[in-house]
C-alpha cells in the first residue's frame, strides 16, 4: 500500500478528444480509494495568484485584534466571520487556530420561511472592508477558481467510478453551498501530548481543496488503514508541495459511494511555540437540500465498498444541509447557543 500522498496534474485530466484520460482516472481512483488524499498541481491559477492570496490572508491575521473581532462570528447566526484563537472545537477539544469563515453571499431566510433548519446557514459574510478591502476581492476570486476546480474534479470522480461524468451535477445544480476558511495556527506553550493544531476529524462536505503554506504539520490517516487494526493508528505526513492543492474526501462522497471512497481522518499537529502556520480551505459541497444516494458502482468496485463509517457520536446524514448543520453546531457551540439554543440537539444526531 502507498505510504505517501500521490501528486496529480489537473491539466493532464483530459486527452486530445476532450474526454478524461484513462491513466488520469486510474491514478485518481487509486489515490482516493487507497489513501483518500492527493495533491493537485497545474489547476489553473493565474501567475502570482497563489502568492497574492497568501500574502493578503497573512495581512488579515496581522490586523489589530480589534479589527478582527469586529467580524466576530458570534454575532452571525449563519456561522460566518472571525473565530478567535481556541474557540473552534474539534474532537471535543479547542484547536490552536484562528480563522475567518465565509460562504456564498446570500440574503438570510426568515425562520418563518424555512423548509428545514439548515436554512439558517444561508446569509451574508463578514469582511474587513474598512481595514483590508482587498481581502474580499482576492478571496472571492480564489473561491471562483476553486469552484471550477471542484466541479471538474467532481466530473472526474464520477468518470473514475464508471459513471457518466455528469452523474453528480443534479446535486450541485443551482446554488451549491461550498464554504471556505482562512486559517492561522498559532504555537503556544507546550501543552503536552494532548495539544492539537486541529484534532482528528473527517470533513463533512464532498471534496476539500486546501492550500497550505510551507510549514508542514498536516497528517492523514489513509483509507487503507481500515483494512486492519495494525494500520488503524498510522499517520502519514501531507508535505507541502509548492503551489499544490491538497484534495481529500468528505462525508458526502463517502455516503454516495457506500464507503468505497472514505472521508479520510486527518489532523494538524500543533505549531512550535511562537510559530504560525497558514492554510486556506475550500470545502466543495452540493446544495443544502441535496441528498446523496449510493451510486451504482461496477461490481469490482462495489465489492470493495464496506459501507459508511458511522459511530454513535457521528451519524452521516445523506442530505447535505443536515450534515453541515450538525458539523457547524459541534464546531461552534457558542454561536449555536447564542442564536439557536432550541436547535442545539441537532449537533448530536
Amino acid at each position: 500500500m502507498p505510504t505517501s500522498i500521490p501528486v496529480l496534474r489537473l491539466d493532464e485530466a483530459r486527452d486530445a478528444t476532450g474526454g478524461f484520460a484513462a491513466g488520469f482516472l486510474d491514478r485518481l481512483r487509486a489515490a482516493l480509494h487507497e489513501v483518500g488524499f492527493l495533491q493537485l498541481t497545474h489547476f489553473g491559477a493565474a501567475p502570482g495568484q497563489v502568492e497574492q492570496l497568501q500574502e493578503t490572508v497573512g495581512r488579515f491575521f496581522d490586523l489589530p485584534i480589534a479589527d478582527r473581532l469586529a467580524l466576530d462570528n458570534r454575532r452571525s447566526p449563519h456561522f460566518r466571520g472571525y473565530t478567535r484563537l481556541g474557540h473552534e472545537i474539534t474532537a471535543g477539544r479547542p484547536d490552536a487556530r484562528e480563522q475567518l469563515d465565509f460562504a456564498p453571499e446570500l440574503e438570510p431566510v426568515p425562520r418563518a420561511r424555512w423548509d428545514a433548519p439548515y436554512r439558517l446557514l444561508e446569509g451574508p459574510n463578514q469582511w474587513p472592508d474598512d481595514s483590508l478591502p482587498e481581502l474580499r476581492t482576492t478571496v472571492l476570486a480564489w473561491a471562483e477558481l476553486l469552484g471550477g476546480v471542484g466541479a471538474e474534479l467532481t466530473r472526474a470522480v464520477a468518470a473514475s467510478l464508471g459513471l457518466p461524468e455528469d452523474h453528480f451535477e443534479p446535486v450541485f445544480a443551482g446554488r451549491p453551498h461550498w464554504f471556505g476558511k482562512l486559517i492561522r495556527y498559532v504555537g503556544g506553550p507546550d501543552d503536552g501530548a494532548d495539544a492539537q493544531g486541529v484534532g482528528p476529524h473527517a470533513d463533512w462536505g464532498f471534496l476539500t481543496l486546501l492550500l497550505q503554506d510551507g510549514t508542514g504539520g498536516l497528517q492523514a490517516r489513509p483509507s487503507y488503514s481500515r483494512a486492519g487494526p495494525s494500520r488503524a493508528e498510522e499517520w502519514v505526513d501531507v508535505p507541502p508541495v509548492d503551489g499544490a492543492l491538497v484534495v481529500n474526501i468528505g462525508e458526502m462522497l463517502e455516503v454516495a459511494t457506500h464507503g468505497y471512497l472514505a472521508a479520510t481522518v486527518h489532523r494538524v499537529l500543533p505549531c512550535a511555540p511562537g510559530a504560525t502556520r497558514q492554510s486556506i480551505g475550500m470545502f466543495w459541497s452540493p446544495r443544502l437540500d441535496a441528498s446523496l444516494d449510493p451510486v451504482p458502482l461496477p461490481p469490482e468496485l462495489a465489492a470493495q465498498a464496506p459501507g459508511v463509517t458511522e459511530t454513535d457520536q457521528n451519524v452521516m446524514l445523506p442530505r447535505f444541509g443536515d450534515n453541515a448543520l450538525k458539523g457547524w453546531f459541534r464546531s461552534h457551540p457558542e454561536v449555536a447557543a447564542r442564536h439557536h439554543a432550541d436547535l442545539r440537539h441537532l449537533a448530536g444526531r
